[in-house]
This record gives structure tokens, C-alpha cells and sequence, in this order.
């Protein structure tokens, strides 16, 4: 890896760091705290979440034709995604003690904190309870895929392509061949060293 990019590199992750500063002055901001896996507000704020809620029949009547008719296809998608989550789950238990990766926290990518949320009502926390494990579990999977990826064949494309994950910069440039075996051991050792891609700050 050449000296810009290592530069940049460091550069992303102080950028990183900023951000989750700010993101927990905003948390303060809006009076809640995070105490393991529950979001706590404030007495009062939880109060009039409880006034803003939609209620049932309200919202009901309220749903788009359109809205109402793709709720089977999406709900459809449940059980792929669950097959998902098991095949990837049992493949990385299986796999990665061999190969020497660090296993991924499905932790750190699926969380369902929208729950905590008084100003959704029932029908809203499923939706918001399925995105998040749609979204998370595709987190999670692609990370368990970019290890394997890092760990197999960490070469770059020739074209640039949309949303890379986070080991793709330190992957070897498209074409350059150079002492190759050596430089790929060294980015599987890197594998061994490694924690979820997910800040410490966001795993609580």
C-alpha cells in the first residue's frame, strides 16, 4: 500500500472518530442513554413520544393501497433471509477457526433498538423490527464475505465499483503482481488481528 493511501486511510478513520463524537453529543441532546441493549429517554420526552403515536385504526386507514399490496412480497423475503443468516452463520463457525480469520459479531450488525421507540405503535415496530434485520443481516453476511474475500483473493477490480466494503482499500491494486503471495499472507495475518469492522463505540 502506497504512502497516499495510507494516508487517506487514517485521514477516514479520524473522520470516523469525529463523527462518533458528534453522534454522542446529539445522543445527549435528545435525553436518552444506552444501557446494554435497552434505550432509555427521559421521563418526559418518553411522555410526549406516547402523545406523537399513531393509533391503530388511524393508521390503518391511513395505509396506501399500494403500500398494503407489496407487504406479502416483502414479509416474503423473511424466510430467504433467515436461511441466509443460518448458511453464513454456520459457515464462518465452521471456516474461520480453520483459517485463522476472527469470527464477525452478529452483534455489532443487527440490533433491534427502534422497539424503545414510544412514538411508533405496533404495526410500525414490525416494519421498523424487519428492516432492521433485513439491513443488519446484509451487514453482517458481507463482512463475513469481505474476510473471506481478504483472506482468498484480496485483488482489486479493474472497474471502479459501487459501495466497497471496508477491507477493499488495503486489497492489492488490479494487475500488479508483484511479490503477490507474500503481500496476500500478509493481509490474512492482518485477518487474525483484526475485531468487527463496527466502532467500540457503537457496541454497546
Amino acid at each position: 500500500m502506497n504512502e497516499r493511501i495510507r494516508h487517506l486511510l487514517e485521514q477516514i478513520s479520524a473522520l470516523e472518530e469525529e463523527l462518533q463524537s458528534a453522534l454522542q453529543e446529539q445522543q445527549k441532546r435528545l435525553l436518552y442513554e444506552i444501557k446494554g441493549r435497552r434505550i432509555e429517554f427521559e421521563r418526559n420526552i418518553r411522555l410526549a413520544h406516547r402523545r406523537l403515536r399513531t393509533g391503530l385504526l388511524r393508521w390503518i386507514l391511513t395505509i396506501r393501497p399500494r403500500d398494503l399490496l407489496t407487504l406479502p412480497v416483502i414479509y416474503g423475503m423473511f424466510l430467504p433471509l433467515v436461511l441466509l443468516d443460518l448458511s453464513v452463520s454456520l459457515y464462518q463457525f465452521i471456516c474461520f477457526p480453520i483459517y485463522g480469520i476472527r469470527k464477525v459479531k452478529r452483534g455489532d450488525y443487527i440490533d433491534f433498538d427502534h422497539r424503545f421507540l414510544a412514538y411508533l405503535n405496533i404495526f410500525e415496530k414490525l416494519n421498523c423490527l424487519f428492516c432492521s434485520y433485513a439491513n443488519g443481516l446484509i451487514a453482517y453476511a458481507r463482512e463475513i464475505a469481505a474476510r473471506t474475500e481478504q483472506y482468498f483473493c484480496p485483488i482489486k477490480h479493474a472497474r471502479k465499483l459501487a459501495g466497497h466494503h471496508a477491507h477493499y482499500a488495503r486489497f492489492l491494486d488490479y494487475g500488479d503482481a508483484g511479490d503477490l503471495y507474500t503481500r496476500i499472507d500478509k493481509l490474512r495475518d492482518e485477518l487474525q488481528q483484526e475485531d468487527s469492522a463496527v466502532p467500540p463505540e457503537e457496541r454497546n
